[in-house]
């Protein structure tokens, strides 16, 4: 049976990619309904979980094979594509069985290479698309490792979903964006569709939107958004699905734009403009040198005096004073707090290195 959304995959899959559907699979008519509004949005890729780990054991935990069985059925009474989650080989061969035609690997397997694997070597031979979702911490490596695997078992329809990772900060996010790691993934691999996951990173269905907009802004090849007919009532994720209605209402507000454009004018004004800020970057690296260079002297001057190196003092001053800086200049302050951050962190490690060169010198002699 041939996906629809994805006649194909590469250059020619259909943006954006779209797939909605339930957290977890919970009776055969919230499915049955659920998929079947979808479906009347125009997007044939529904999500379902079958299997769900928990945080704590206890709690509902998916329906297993009957779920799986449901999917069979209303996927041939409505013509739908279905994609789960698998996380074991036999998740694999139940998926496959039952006719699944998208699996992906949760963030909770990702985290571990060995379960990777398991579930890559009984990939072997399989055509069908297999997405590899972020792993819960923010490990870039591991999300390329997971990848790598996958390929390596000869996958050809290769996705990933970013889905956002989990942070002792508490914050407005479910799971921190962390926006960086995703796009450097698709600097990897720049041919394979990058989806994100907004319902996961969001934990609240009020800021889905926000999340969504922001990953088309960013050139995500689509999205994958929890849908359920009775969210306040589902037995998972309650807060962070939706209505199929307020679905497509979301579907028609986000803006999805288009990667580049062919105009000359459009092409000539940008590189004048990219031009201009491949100059001032330049000045920012000198400016930084030129910081760097006063940072050793100080280094050298505490090191002759016997001072630590950390003045909490002065690093609050420099804190509170640039962040109102910024605000002048109609900059964020919390971006200004980060980029000072980093900027601090390596006058420590410079001024610390500065410190030890002694020590340094006597375990060399």
């Amino acid at each position: 049976m041939e996906i629809k959304g994805l006649k194909s995959w590469g250059e020619s899959y259909k943006r954006p990619l779209l797939i909605a559907g339930p957290c977890s699979a919970e009776t055969e008519e919230q499915l049955y309904d659920t998929a079947k509004a979808i479906k009347q949005l125009g997007i044939n890729i529904i999500r379902a979980g079958v299997w769900k780990p928990r945080t704590r054991p206890n709690s509902f935990e998916g329906m297993g094979l009957q779920a799986l069985k449901w999917i069979r059925d209303i996927k041939s009474e409505l013509g739908v594509s279905f994609a789960t989650e698998v996380a074991s080989p036999l998740h694999v061969q139940e998926a496959l069985y039952h006719g699944v035609d998208v699996l992906w690997i949760g963030a909770r397997s990702t985290v571990n290479p060995f379960t990777v694997q398991d579930i890559a070597d009984s990939l072997k031979g399989v055509d069908k698309p297999v997405f590899v979702k972020n792993p819960v911490n923010p490990d870039l490596s591991l999300w390329i490792g997971a990848i790598e695997r996958i390929q390596n078992a000869g996958i050809k329809k290769i996705g990933a979903i970013h889905r956002g990772f989990s942070s002792y900060q508490k914050t407005r996010f479910r799971n921190q964006p962390n926006w960086r790691i995703p796009l450097d993934l698709k600097k990897t691999f720049p041919d394979i569709p990058l989806i994100c996951d907004p319902s996961h990173i969001a934990g609240q269905r009020s800021i889905i939107l926000e999340i969504s907009q922001r990953a088309a802004d960013l050139d995500f090849d689509g999205l994958i958004i929890e849908t359920h007919r009775d969210p306040d009532n589902a037995w998972s994720d309650a807060k962070q699905q939706v209505t199929p209605e307020r679905l497509g209402e979301l579907l028609n507000e986000i803006k999805f734009r288009k990667p580049t454009s062919r105009n000359k004018e459009y092409i000539i004004h940008l590189e004048e403009m990219r031009d201009q800020i491949d100059h001032l970057d330049y000045e920012l690296f000198e400016v930084l040198s030129a910081r760097m260079k006063i940072v050793d002297q100080i280094g050298h001057f505490k090191k002759n005096n016997n001072v630590v190196i950390f003045q909490k003092n002065r690093w609050k001053e420099i804190i509170d004073t640039r962040t109102e800086w910024a605000k002048k200049l109609d900059l964020n302050s919390d971006f200004t707090e980060d980029l000072f951050k980093l900027i601090h962190e390596n006058a420590i490690r410079r001024q610390a290195e500065i410190m030890n060169q002694d020590k340094k010198k006597k375990r060399n002699g």
